[in-house]
């Protein structure tokens, strides 16, 4: 008798010892004259419960048992206690579905994510893969689009433009050749989503970007992965080679994975492709609009991962389906991403519409160091720094937008009360000032002066002469960039000022100006 164990792959596994974990269960069940069954291992990715990783799991008569967080140490104790049957240990977590973690979610991105062997066809296809591929076929071009626009999927990437009205400005757009570009450079601080389906679920990113050519009549994708995601390209350009031997890809659609060289400003669509074409990275005016003049001057589709990956689930269940969850015009599911000072950090996805308290301090556990939280930045870098006062906002882009804060890709942060919010201001010029492209004169010199007076003030300097000079530098680059990194550095900013003036008044020995 062979027992089957989960063991996860994703990075964040690894980090913590799951290739040493996976080792030692190879080890006990190859060991000489063991009485234990053997033991099948299937790597498969990660459900997203990061304090429990490396999380391990056992097929049994009841269903998976999960245990965790294991280390190589623990596999002979576990086996003794017999894990393999689901048995009693300090480790063990019960059914994997029943952690309340999980429990409360909505998976349908992420639903396969921690349960199939990523690069296992045959797994994909029988928890539900391929099925929006067909249906979308079934449907034909226009109708796919439509079906996607009726579910009010909108970006994923941060900018939350709707899916569908992409999608069919590409469509309606002249040009005998068209293009999908995926958007897999996934810069923001706290995100990690991207990553974990690339690594999790790759097929279901194939089969969206099948179903985005086929429904805006697109003969060539693009997957532009950031370089610092080794794990992700190596089992992306896997699927790839799989997908070509099952017939999913073909000469009528086919996709190339191209790998960043690590600038943050590559995130930004026009940015990105003029990588792609072999160019420095830097932002284009706008208009034209990608849709109409994208790559190679051709219409083309720019979306992100998330974006695409979710399709699929809209086609099988219907738009009204999808639809029906969420909040205002956000519907649908978001993988928010827990990360920073926090208790329980992971992937925890569900509908818009939970508050800023509820995720940090329900769902997230709030503070690892047991410390009160201060504050939370939600959005990645550019994103504002909100204090528990306002944590009834809606995770929503409208109810954000609305508190000059934006949701972005979905990471939130958490900081204790040992945070110097001046110093994150700061380091939000700086960033700016290190990853602008430098094609505009606000984001190029803007971030650079911003960063300078910040140090003023923290010196004691002229500090409010220096603080409505810091203001007025804000409404410069938020009004006058090209594009989001420059606009969009003064909600770190202005966020850090209005809710902690404190932090800007330091009593420290003045020191010289530059």
């Amino acid at each position: 008798m062979t027992a089957t164990v989960y063991v996860p792959r994703d990075a964040a596994a690894l980090a913590l010892g799951a290739d040493a974990v996976a080792a030692a269960l190879v080890s006990a069940s190859t060991a000489v004259g063991q009485t234990a069954p053997g033991i099948r291992i299937v790597r498969t990715g990660s459900r997203g419960l990061f304090w429990l990783e490396p999380m391990i799991e056992v097929a049994t008569p009841a269903g998976r048992i999960a245990y965790g967080p294991v280390t190589a140490a623990d596999v002979p104790g576990l086996l003794e206690a017999g894990m393999l049957d689901g048995g009693a240990h300090k480790l063990r977590l019960g059914r994997p579905e029943e952690i309340p973690f999980l429990a409360r979610q909505t998976r349908l991105t992420f639903a396969r994510c921690g349960v199939i062997d990523p690069l296992s066809i045959d797994d994909y296809r029988a928890h539900g893969g391929m099925k929006g591929l067909a249906r979308a076929r079934e449907l034909g071009a226009a109708a796919t689009i439509e079906e996607v626009t009726q579910s009010g999927l909108r970006g994923r990437g941060g900018a939350g433009f709707p899916t569908g009205i992409k999608w069919k400005t590409t469509a309606d757009a002249p040009g005998n050749r068209k293009y999908i570009v995926c958007n897999a450079d996934e810069g923001d601080s706290g995100t990690y989503a991207d990553r974990m389906l690339m690594e999790g679920d790759p097929f279901a990113l194939v089969e969206g970007m099948a179903i985005a050519g086929f429904a805006v009549g697109a003969s060539k994708g693009y997957v532009y992965t950031r370089s610092e995601y080794p794990h992700a390209i190596a089992t992306f350009d896997a699927a790839l080679v799989i997908a070509r031997r099952e017939g999913l890809l073909d000469a009528a659609f086919d996709i190339e994975q191209r790998v960043g060289a690590g600038a943050y400003v590559c995130g930004e669509e026009t940015s990105l492709l003029e990588s792609l074409e072999g160019k420095r990275g830097q932002v284009r005016a706008k208009p034209p609009l990608p849709a109409h003049q994208g790559l190679f001057g051709l219409p083309t589709v720019v979306n992100n991962v998330i974006s695409l990956a979710s399709v699929p689930s809209i086609l099988v269940d219907g738009a009204a389906q999808y639809k029906a969850l969420g909040f205002g015009r956000s519907r649908g599911t978001m993988p928010i991403q827990l990360a920073g000072n926090i208790k329980y950090a992971g992937l925890f996805e569900a509908g818009f519409g939970l508050t800023l308290g509820e995720i940090v301090n329900d769902i997230g556990g709030g503070t690892f160091s047991g410390r009160p939280v201060r504050a939370v930045q939600v959005g990645g870098p550019l994103g504002a720094y909100f204090p528990p006062a306002l944590f009834d906002t809606k995770f929503d882009y409208e109810a954000f937008t609305a508190r000059d804060g934006l949701i972005g890709h979905g990471g939130v942060v958490v900081f204790d009360d040992t945070v110097d919010m001046a110093r994150q201001a700061r380091f939000a010029m700086e960033f700016c000032g290190i990853e602008s492209c430098g094609k505009c004169t606000p984001c190029r010199i803007g971030s650079v002066r911003g960063a300078e007076v910040i140090d003023k003030i923290m010196a004691g300097t002229n500090v409010d002469a220096n603080l409505a000079l810091l203001t007025d530098l804000c409404h410069t680059m938020k009004f006058g960039s090209l594009c989001a990194l420059g606009g969009f550095i003064p909600y770190p900013v202005m966020s850090a000022l209005t809710h902690f003036p404190e932090d800007f008044r330091h009593p420290v020995a003045p020191r010289a100006a530059a």
